[in-house]
């Protein structure tokens, strides 16, 4: 039975966005052509970048192979490899991922582009892809472009012709492959594949995709969260992420700066209350980033909420099966680059565990750190239980003129996570989120019958008081 592959287009697919600024800039670097700007250069690639191919682009496309005449093909590959340095860059974080799940199923990953081949070549080296389907330009005697194309262009129906002709020479079936492409012109390759993904659709892809139920991903964001118009549901809600949208509450937040604005981080606090995701959003907020929350699964069960909480990117955790599927999800977009948020008390404390000092912690954090090797930043809540008690069904939204406060600080990274115990490393963990609370938080406390009664969903204070205390180990 002939193998399987998986073939990925380059613009608007692998990248975020065109590839042709880069490159162009190096060829100008390396003199290979011109160093001036053509009139509408830069309007005409952020099109591109927003609507995706069209015709007189392509058309544009086929032509640069004349205007190509004459150039060193030897020089053109060492702008490239240049060039390949920046464009590696701009790899969809999440098409990292893909391809490397691509690898370890044992299918070739192939890069099938429009764009001329010697130009994208040392990008696909440079990604460790297994080979290259381009528009191959013809060469001289001299080394030089001729201004023909020699065998297809790779466009179109001549993408779907290159494709055959490239798996037939490597023993691969195409009908039993993976195509991922973001043009409505890529129909013929997509069609032709036993598993079709749009990426990044433009407009008429989308539609297509749509009427035939293929897949859509977005690779700059976790699978399963939509976009319109290249916005994802919190950048659109970002502008409403700011403590003046939840009047009913007041916040005192510090030390934001604290939080990292690239690369992959777990963030970590303690709960308190139903509130406490809001309150850990608002916090976050300042960062620009994305925050992708590890939640019970009732909440995705739950009707509106848990549409937001997939749409937002939020990790499903089933409790008490014991599968390590969030964790290894929560790895996956940690290896993305994203924020990964988590409360490793796992649910709010009842009774008289509400209010002790020292905080009990299950092993999910510790677990997820020595996964990916990302650093934990712990956060400390308080007060965010006197805007939504456990025994209230919805916050207090009516107290507006007396809200209460919600005090949140960031710490640093929590030093001293070994990797290999999960134990010592959780209790590190939330040794540094009690850190961050009031010096009240430190107290033991003997609570009254109202305030037991609040860290109940019932609001009922059982008999058994102490039951709560040995019923939350900390452990998994």
């Amino acid at each position: 039975m002939a193998d399987a592959a998986a073939f990925f287009d380059l613009d608007r697919t692998l990248l975020r966005g065109a590839s042709a600024p880069v490159i162009t800039a190096a060829l100008k670097e390396a003199g290979v052509v011109p160093d001036r700007t053509i009139p509408g250069e830069g309007a005409f690639y952020r099109f591109f970048e927003v609507v995706g191919e069209t015709l007189p682009g392509m058309a544009l496309a086929r032509r640069a192979a004349t205007y190509a005449t004459g150039w060193s093909s030897e020089a053109v590959v060492t702008a490239a490899t240049e060039a390949a340095k920046i464009l590696t860059g701009s790899v969809q974080p999440w098409a990292r991922l893909l391809m490397d799940e691509h690898r370890a199923a044992g299918r070739k990953v192939v890069l099938a582009t429009t764009s001329p081949f010697d130009m994208v070549k040392p990008f696909a080296d440079a990604l460790g892809l297994d080979d290259v389907i381009a528009t191959r330009y013809g060469v001289d005697h001299a080394g030089q472009y001729d201004g023909s194309i020699v065998g297809s262009f790779v466009w179109g129906p001549g993408k779907l012709d290159a494709v055959r002709e490239w798996a037939g020479r490597n023993g691969v079936d195409v009908r039993r492959s993976w195509a991922y492409s973001d043009s409505v012109y890529d129909v013929p390759l997509l069609n032709a594949v036993r598993y079709p993904t749009a990426v990044n659709p433009d407009p008429r892809l989308r539609l297509v995709a749509a009427v035939r139920r293929w897949p859509t991903l977005h690779l700059d964001a976790p699978p399963g969260v939509p976009k319109v118009a290249g916005i994802e549901p919190f950048q659109a809600m970002r502008p409403f992420m700011r403590p003046e949208a939840v009047p009913y509450a007041r916040f005192d937040i510090a030390d934001t700066e604290l939080l990292p604005r690239t690369g992959a981080a777990i963030v970590v606090a303690n709960h308190r209350s139903y509130f406490d995701t809001t309150a850990m959003a608002l916090t976050v907020a300042p960062a620009g980033r994305p925050l992708r929350f590890l939640g019970k699964a009732e909440v995705f069960d739950a009707p509106i909420v848990g549409q937001l909480a997939r749409a937002m990117g939020g990790i499903r955790v089933e409790r008490g099966t014991g599968s390590d599927e969030p964790l290894e999800a929560a790895a996956r977009a940690l290896a993305a680059g994203e924020l990964v948020a988590m409360m490793p008390q796992g649910t709010i404390p009842r009774g008289k565990a509400f209010f002790e000092p020292e905080l009990q912690g299950r092993w999910g954090a510790a677990k997820l750190a020595a996964m990916s090797g990302a650093p934990v930043i712990p956060i400390g809540l308080w007060g965010t239980e006197q805007v939504w008690p456990r025994s209230a069904k919805l916050p207090n939204v009516t107290n507006l003129t007396n809200p209460p406060v919600v005090r949140t600080r960031v710490g640093r990274p929590v030093d001293g996570l070994t990797g290999d115990d999960v134990d010592g490393d959780t209790k590190r963990i939330m040794a540094a989120i009690v850190e961050l609370l009031p010096e009240e938080a430190h107290t033991r406390k003997v609570p009254t019958h109202e305030e037991l009664a609040a860290t109940y969903p019932s609001g009922k204070v059982p008999d058994d008081l102490d039951a709560e205390l040995s019923r939350r180990p900390g452990t998994d």
